[in-house]
């Protein structure tokens, strides 16, 4: 039972990071413009605020989960915000030089921002609300260590998609030259600042 509990939990964690999103947006500019260690650092920022929030749902945190889903348009808000300034600094910034060498840039802000930026939308809590039961899920048991197997998987999964896309993506850096790297730089910040304008937007509309 707990084997399975793991499976699930890996398989759910892919299904949450594989859709494109202005996050995972973020991580291929990321993995592009400054190689796959970067994008993968990115990737684990947001797998560690995902895994947390599959904690408050699997541990069955009633209290955590209302106070982070009634204050839902603050954290939409912020959310939208930061994606609309990071998406402008990426479209008006100038790529680095394309280079095989390790770029420095910190590897604890890519972690950080991607943290912040994910936890900034609780509705990741109804996501597994709604796709626990679907995949006929059952976390029971008095200890926490059912649901604590159901955690680590919901981790893994989504470590080994990041890596594998952000190790792909960081590999083709050799074949970018910086002009072309400039048109994907103002594509992806495009994108991403359209994100932000839409998850605003949608705030608005729905206040």
């Amino acid at each position: 039972m707990e084997t399975g509990l793991f499976i699930h939990g890996i398989i759910i964690g892919i299904a949450l990071a594989a859709p494109v999103g202005p996050i995972a947006f973020v991580c291929i500019q990321r993995s592009l413009a400054h190689g796959h260690l970067h994008g993968i650092t990115s990737g684990l920022g947001i797998a560690t605020a995902d895994a947390f929030y599959a904690a408050v749902t699997a541990f069955g945190l009633a209290l955590i989960s209302d106070f982070l889903l009634t204050r839902q348009w603050f954290f939409r808000l912020f959310g939208g915000l930061a994606l609309i300034a990071v998406g402008l600094r990426i479209v008006f910034t100038a790529p680095p030089e394309v280079t095989t060498d390790p770029e420095k840039e910190s590897y604890l802000a890519d972690y950080t921002t991607m943290l912040a930026f994910t936890l900034a939308n609780p509705l990741t809590i109804l996501f597994f609300t709604i796709i626990i039961p679907s995949f006929g899920v059952v976390i029971s048991g008095s200890t926490w260590v059912t649901p604590a197997i159901f955690v680590v998987g919901v981790f893994i999964g989504e470590m080994g998609w990041w890596i594998f896309l952000c190790g792909t993506l960081g590999s083709m850096r050799s074949y970018l030259t910086r002009e072309r790297l400039h048109l994907i730089n103002r594509l992806a910040g495009l994108v991403i600042t359209a994100f932000g304008v839409v998850l605003i937007a949608t705030l608005i509309v729905t206040r």
